[in-house]
């Protein structure tokens, strides 16, 4: 190759290493020479000699939740844009495989981890123990204060986001449909209800139905929420909100004429629920891209600093779901209830 581009082995080795900067106009001709003659660095012996391997692991806890493929596609466009890959590996919403996932990678020499945690105290002691190995970031869900550096949306913001709007659409009989697990998300979500829907109903905190975040449970939930005669469900995820959504109209009840539906990351499920879900997006690209920058930074330390802590600020999105209920629309008193639909 350096016979091919005119230049030294030493300059050749600079430019393909990108240790030493170089003119322009030599850069140029090495990467020509090299592709001319189908060069492929071999990324095993640079590992060797770097002691880095330019990958990033990435543990989620479960793939076939549509919000999490877009995440993940960011992240991975954020990082190869560093010139880092990244290693995936699914958990199936389950702590103990997570722990294991996150040994896989380790084992496999990662420079860093990203991990999404399935659970914020049954996660914690995992992620711990991998923050004494690695730079490691958690993303859109944490494990607890001080424990590593994290990135995620104000789930607070958006539920009152959530709730101002019913406010302002004439909703006074808001419920929850949540899921019980202990992730951050959830917790936070249901907390941010629960402290703000007092100012629409002193009752309205005491309704709420925790299952998971699945299509499944908003169906099931919508059979338990309907006899306390709601007019606006508040959803912890899209999910369960389009899940309800189909329920009710199996019902035949009148989305959102006699009820309000609200979801909450904005999937592109959400757009082509009938009727469209007014939602809440997780700022998806931005949540990468600061990821991607703490993990560079603490990549850079090489010291363990100050913990970082990011929370971006969400957007409602507003679609028929919740349109404002007509003058001539029925009360939610009126309302059937599965009980009397049977």
């Amino acid at each position: 190759m350096a016979r091919a581009s005119g230049c030294s082995v030493a300059t050749v080795s600079r430019v393909l290493a990108g240790t030493r900067p170089v003119g322009p106009e030599i850069a140029r001709r090495v990467r020509e020479a090299a592709e001319s003659l189908g060069y492929r660095p071999n990324q095993v012996a640079r590992a060797l000699r770097s002691r880095s391997t330019g990958t990033i692991g990435l543990v989620l806890p479960q793939i076939t939740n549509p919000f999490f493929p877009s995440l993940v596609r960011e992240v991975e466009h954020a990082l190869h844009a560093e010139g880092r890959a990244v290693l995936l590996a699914d958990c199936d919403d389950d702590p103990t495989i997570e722990a294991a996932r996150i040994t896989a990678l380790l084992d496999r020499q990662v420079d860093a981890l990203l991990v999404i945690p399935v659970d914020e105290r049954h996660s914690r002691a995992a992620v711990a123990a991998a923050v004494a190995q690695v730079p490691l970031v958690l993303l859109d869900r944490g494990c607890g204060p001080g424990i590593a550096d994290s990135v995620a949306t104000d789930n607070t913001v958006g539920m009152t986001l959530v709730l101002d709007h019913l406010a302002a659409t004439g909703r006074r009989r808001p419920c929850f449909i949540g899921a019980a697990g202990t992730d951050s998300a959830a917790v936070e979500r249901l907390a941010a209800y629960e402290a703000g829907a007092g100012a629409l109903d002193p009752e309205a905190p005491g309704r709420v139905e925790l299952g998971d975040f699945s299509l499944e449970w908003g169906r099931a939930a919508v059979d338990r929420i309907l006899p306390s005669r709601p007019d606006a469900v508040v959803c912890a995820n899209d999910l369960i909100a389009v899940g309800a959504l189909q329920r009710l109209r199996q019902l035949g009840v009148d989305v959102p004429g006699e009820i309000a539906v609200t979801g909450f990351d904005d999937i592109p499920m959400a757009d082509l629920a009938d009727p469209a879900l007014t939602t809440v997006r997780q700022p998806v690209r931005e949540l990468a891209a600061e990821a991607a920058h703490l993990l560079g930074h603490r990549l850079a330390e090489q010291k363990d600093g100050p913990r970082r802590s990011v929370r971006l600020a969400p957007e409602l999105v507003v679609r028929a779901s919740s349109a404002p209920r007509a003058a001539s629309a029925p009360d939610p008193g009126t309302t059937r209830t599965a009980e009397e639909d049977q």
